[in-house]
């Protein structure tokens, strides 16, 4: 046997009486670095879901009383029930000498459905993103991801609470389907109402305070202008597409387009205005009460 020479790792090979060593080098192999165990925040996670569902929904129910009443109006303006001014006229007074009827009410729980689903939403895509990336408890996201699961929430739960209110407050008679079409111009309604709160104020706010002086900035920022600004201006366009999708559920598929449009047209600019008065409340007013509340409580909680 070939001597072993202590500390080398290589064999000796003997040539008659003279030893020859000959290193044969041994390939090492390379180890992995080691990873670090991923570490989720998981610090009071049940009262966090909680909290996103508490800060959503009084949200929610905070803004719906006027939008019930807008709403309820311009439904049964389209349908041909009552003017939009009456309607408003009879749901206000009846909101401030009975206000149980609208709060203990199916419309009013469509509405508080329709934006404690959206925000509960949001909410909770920002406790499941600080969960997993170990982020505090009040960490905000404001992603694809984020726009994304809104955006379907907002649209699903938005289509069911327009086929129930043209049902309830459409142009009388036994109950029916709503028709297809009208899903599709409800849909792409909501869509450009979406874009128009989540896209396009990061891209407007900043032109808007290159025009502003610094005085008004110190105010109010373009940001918060254009959030305000860009979701009620895009009801000039989705209104129409509002209109038309009633109209249709109203009237049926039979008749001309002509005569739609003028329907339509008729109704468009107090449509839109009634409609931008509601987008205020519910993409602003609600928005900030959401963030702010939340953040309370999340603060706590960390």
């Amino acid at each position: 046997m070939a001597p072993k020479i202590p500390g080398l790792e290589m064999p000796v090979q003997e040539v008659g009486n003279a030893s020859k060593m000959t290193p044969v080098p041994i390939q090492q192999v390379p180890q992995a670095p080691l990873k670090e165990p991923h570490v989720w925040n998981t610090k009071n996670i049940g009262l966090r879901m909680a909290s996103d569902f508490v800060s959503g929904f009084c949200a929610a129910t905070l803004v719906a009383p006027i939008i019930t009443v807008i709403d309820k109006g311009i439904m049964q303006n389209a349908s041909g029930q009552a003017t939009l001014k009456s309607s408003l006229q009879s749901s206000l007074t009846t909101f401030l000498f009975r206000p149980h009827t609208i709060v203990f009410s199916k419309p009013f729980a469509l509405i508080c459905m329709l934006y404690g689903g959206t925000y509960l939403t949001a909410n909770t895509l920002d406790t499941f993103t600080s969960t997993t990336q170990n982020k505090p408890a009040s960490y905000i996201t404001s992603g694809t991801a984020k726009f994304a699961a809104s955006s379907t929430a907002n649209v699903g739960l938005c289509l069911f609470k327009d086929q129930a209110f043209a049902r309830m407050f459409g142009s009388g008679g036994p109950p029916r389907p709503v028709p297809l079409p009208s899903y599709f111009l409800f849909t792409a309604r909501d869509c450009l109402t979406i874009f128009a709160s989540f896209n396009v104020p990061p891209l407007l706010g900043p032109v808007i305070s290159r025009q502003m002086g610094e005085e008004v900035q110190r105010v109010v920022s373009g940001q918060t202008v254009a959030q305000f600004l860009a979701p009620a201006g895009v009801q000039i366009v989705s209104t129409p597409m509002h209109l038309l999708g009633l109209d249709l559920y109203n009237r049926g598929g039979r008749l001309a387009w002509r005569d739609r449009w003028k329907i339509v047209r008729k109704n468009w600019g107090v449509s839109a205005a009634a409609r931008m008065c509601r987008i205020i409340p519910a993409f602003g007013v609600g928005g900030v009460v959401n963030s702010k509340v939340r953040k309370n409580l999340m603060t706590r909680l960390e």
